[in-house]
């Protein structure tokens, strides 16, 4: 990336917003900060932010419309704050695009960091020279190349992070992967911290792919099911 990450900040709290814009400023990336659901869309438009920190609670428009009218123009990482640690809004939020949440209060350094690795993951997808393979798994395609999914002829539209978990899973089919080794492979985290991150993705893609189609193996982790 020839310039320093863009950060579009859409959160309606003053000093919320100024804490994240200044320490993202303090750390390298090129940080703009709205308050409003409405202003965030032009501005995004205008900006063309390499990733966008976006609050659920706004005003003129909330934050999962702005996720999804975001996400249906071009797949922008973005990564969701929400006040409430509320399994439905959590879930909803990941059904429309949103690729991590933070639950308020968070830290700033964790922030930084999972914003880091938003961004790696698409500048390793932009930099890969090698045409990804498509993956077969019974009545499921996975075309890496183009990053798109078909579930027994029917394209499933999926957000980055749902893909890159799907590809994780599909590599092995069958194979049961702990929440930390996805943790690390897809998000790129060296500790267990995010694995309810894991955990709620992985039921976004039950709801997209089939309920059966991801087995949970308790206290362990998950497994890609293969269907005779």
């Amino acid at each position: 990336m020839s310039h320093p990450p863009k950060v579009l900040v859409v959160e309606d709290e003053p000093t919320i917003a100024d804490a994240i814009t200044a320490r993202l400023l303090a750390e390298g990336f090129d940080a703009q900060q709205v308050h409003d659901g409405l202003v965030a869309l032009d501005r995004a438009a205008q900006w063309d932010p390499d990733l966008v920190v976006l609050d659920i609670m706004l005003p003129g428009l909330d934050g999962l419309e702005v996720c999804r009218r975001l996400q249906a123009t071009r797949a922008v990482p973005v990564l969701m704050l929400t006040a409430r640690d509320d399994e439905t809004d959590l879930l909803v939020g990941l059904g429309i695009g949103a690729d991590d949440y933070m639950t308020k209060p968070f830290s700033m350094r964790e922030l930084v960091a999972r914003l880091r690795v938003l961004l790696r993951r698409v500048e390793r997808a932009a930099e890969a020279h090698a045409p990804a393979p498509t993956v077969v798994v019974d009545c499921l395609r996975i075309d890496g190349a183009q990053r798109r999914v078909w579930a027994a002829g029917t394209e499933v539209h999926l957000t980055p992070t749902e893909f890159d978990l799907l590809v994780c899973l599909a590599a092995r089919p069958g194979t049961v992967l702990s929440r930390e080794a996805l943790l690390a492979e897809v998000w790129g985290w060296a500790d267990a911290s995010g694995t309810r991150t894991v955990d709620s993705h992985v039921k976004s893609l039950r709801r997209k792919l089939g309920a059966d189609r991801v087995r949970t193996v308790h206290g362990v982790g998950y497994a890609l099911e293969v269907r005779s």
